[in-house]
């Protein structure tokens, strides 16, 4: 599938004429008609919805995954989705929306991989410690260097927490994962996801009360038969 070739050169320097050019054109052409322009893989269409959002969803993904680098990539990837997906827009809210919703999920997938791999990482040094500890006397290990009760209870809460937390409908977990992993204010999480303040703070509630239901279960399972 053939993609537009400027979308090379989508982070290098725009001649400032131009980009006042596909400004004051993309400021003439609303989204909905943009979104079906590009559907029928109309480059011009493309490039001009691309320099109307651009910007904003570059703060955006930014704030979420707190890298430049992987900001840029992650922005790459939400506008190629747009150009190899835009029949996939219902036409039901606003283009711009749909966007951020884009913009949300790769960015949070992004965060979800590091995390893995970091994860992994983690493990694979605590499996060569422990190699390397069971070839050394026992009294040669000083207790101070064992890891604490808590520490390791602490590791499995967080772990059984990320596991619950996937469980969530997809609207409750889209909240969580932009609040407690991007710590984005309540606010600004409305503004990006198209939503009132209202609605984020109901899909928190329920998906805390949903986490505390699932916990007391385990912990207080005779409460629950």
């Amino acid at each position: 599938m053939r993609f537009p070739n400027f979308f090379t050169f989508v982070f290098e320097p725009v001649l400032s004429g131009r980009r006042l050019y596909l400004q004051r054109a993309s400021m003439q052409i609303p989204d909905p008609q943009l979104i079906a322009q590009i559907k029928e893989r109309d480059e011009c269409a493309f490039q001009q919805f691309f320099e109307r959002y651009r910007e904003q969803i570059l703060r955006h993904v930014r704030c979420i995954v707190r890298d430049d680098a992987s900001a840029n990539d992650v922005v790459q990837e939400v506008f190629l989705r747009v150009w190899n997906r835009a029949g996939q827009w219902s036409g039901r809210g606003s283009a711009a929306g749909w966007l951020f919703r884009i913009a949300t999920h790769l960015s949070l997938t992004h965060l979800r991989t590091v995390r893995r791999r970091r994860e992994q990482r983690l493990e694979m040094l605590s499996e060569t410690v422990e190699q390397e500890t069971q070839q050394v006397p026992e009294w040669m290990i000083e207790a101070a260097s064992e890891r604490p009760d808590a520490q390791v209870e602490r590791a499995d809460q967080q772990r059984w927490l990320r596991r619950q937390v996937q469980e969530l409908s997809e609207d409750k977990r889209e909240v969580f994962h932009l609040i407690y992993d991007a710590q984005v204010e309540v606010r600004d999480v409305a503004e990006r996801l198209g939503i009132p303040e209202g609605t984020v703070k109901s899909r928190l509630h329920h998906g805390r009360r949903q986490l505390s239901q699932a916990w007391q279960a385990i912990h207080n399972p005779e409460e629950h038969e």
